[in-house]
């Protein structure tokens, strides 16, 4: 599995290429601010063609190019229909259970909290491993910001019960695992 990420905007948000190799489809995760010109960088250093933007949430911070990229690629865009409203466009919706993106199987688990529509993104990797993108929900070290009580609830019915070798994808900030985090995160701590 090929997995792209890179940080766009004043706020640094990930963007996340994800793909069953290089050369093939691909599902585009939160493409934020000023993220349309290194989303086309990555695609055309990976041989890669979108076929759907997905979106963990809608704040402008993770989806301000979405819609310059779906005019540009005649793709759809997936959000959570919590936070649709904030898009500006139609989009469809991405509701609980198993989607398949580009060869992907996706599951969206909502996570309300840091937004109504707020989804975290759990994949198996052809070779194994597990990856979760939690976009505001999770950070190494942290938790987004937004209801507590919500994120909390989200955090001991989604987040802990994962796999410790869960590989996190976080929408700011540098990737983790559920172990590393179940052990030093000490919002998780409060969670459990």
């Amino acid at each position: 599995m090929l997995v792209v990420g890179f940080a766009t905007g004043a706020f640094k948000a990930n963007c996340y290429l994800l793909a069953t190799a290089a050369g093939r489809g691909c599902v585009v995760v939160d493409p934020g601010e000023d993220a349309a010109a290194p989303v086309r960088r990555a695609l055309a250093e990976h041989e890669l063609t979108p076929e759907v933007i997905v979106a963990t949430h809608g704040h402008p911070d993770h989806v301000a190019s979405a819609a310059d990229l779906v005019r540009e690629h005649d793709i759809p865009m997936w959000i959570h229909p919590g936070d649709a409203g904030l898009l500006g466009f139609p989009a469809e919706p991405l509701t609980a259970g198993e989607r398949t993106f580009a060869g992907l199987a996706m599951t969206v688990d909502p996570v309300p909290g840091h937004t109504s529509g707020s989804v975290l993104l759990r994949l198996g990797t052809p070779e194994g491993g597990r990856l979760v993108l939690t976009g505001d929900t999770l950070f190494a070290g942290s938790i987004g910001r937004g209801d507590q009580e919500q994120i909390g609830e989200a955090l001991r019915d989604k987040v802990l019960p994962l796999p410790d070798d869960t590989v996190v994808l976080p929408g700011h900030g540098a990737a983790t695992t559920i172990e590393r985090e179940r052990a030093a995160n000490p919002f998780l701590a409060v969670a459990r």
